[in-house]
């Protein structure tokens, strides 16, 4: 097993994360820095992290997190700013799959299996994220159009979205969104280049697992359905 994939399976970190934590001279094999991502090791070797054993855990879990403003999405912060593993208490090293920038709220999973948050992140497997967004303005037909076949929104990269509704509530519109994508703040990128002002994100599911009820800065176990 690549020595990548070993870390992400392990719970440290997604799979491209841990490429970046191997290169840092974060990781051990039997005593020995190793820097490339792609070694293999065996079941009989020692892996360490950050001086850790790192054992795969076969018993796997998933979280459903309802991510408040303001929250960092990540296991550790240097600046000591409020992240998501604040909020969850559990025995198990458990990662986000993919993210939610500090300023946008709502679901957010957590996993320890490597495997699958592997397959949910890869932009290949479109898996379907939802979003309620508010806005200054309706969207336009000719724009909805574009936003489902690419907006280019800069760096090289084509953002896209579905819009399923929009109305207007309070002088403010409502929509919701479907991505397949999941490129960094990639609904903020595409209202940016059509110059419409976003108020408000919130991720309101994601592979088909929905909020249920799921209170701002609460989370919960998946159920067996789920």
């Amino acid at each position: 097993m690549r020595l990548n994939k070993y870390l992400s399976r392990s719970g440290v970190a997604s799979r491209r994360k841990s490429d970046e934590l191997i290169k840092m001279a974060t990781t051990t094999v039997n005593n020995e820095i190793i820097l490339d991502p792609a070694f293999e090791v065996g079941k009989n070797d020692e892996i360490r992290y950050d001086g850790k054993l790192l054992k795969i855990d076969k018993e796997k879990v998933v979280i459903a997190f309802n991510k408040p403003k303001n929250v960092i999405t990540s296991v550790y912060d240097p600046f000591n700013r409020k992240i998501v593993m604040d909020y969850i208490q559990h025995k198990k090293r458990l990662v986000p799959v993919g993210r939610l920038d500090k300023d946008s709220k709502g679901l957010l999973l957590l996993t320890n299996d490597g495997d699958l948050h592997y397959y949910l992140t890869h932009p290949k497997n479109e898996v379907i994220r939802e979003y309620d967004v508010s806005i200054d303005r309706l969207i336009k037909p000719k724009e909805i159009n574009r936003m489902k076949r690419g907006v280019n929104i800069g760096e090289g990269e084509i953002g896209k979205a579905l819009l399923v509704n929009q109305k207007i509530i309070k002088g403010r519109v409502q929509s919701r969104l479907i991505l397949k994508q999941g490129k960094k703040r990639e609904i903020r990128r595409i209202f940016r280049t059509l110059k419409i002002k976003l108020y408000d994100l919130k991720r309101v599911s994601y592979a088909g697992v929905e909020l249920n009820g799921l209170k701002e800065s609460e989370y919960r176990i998946l159920n067996e359905k789920e």
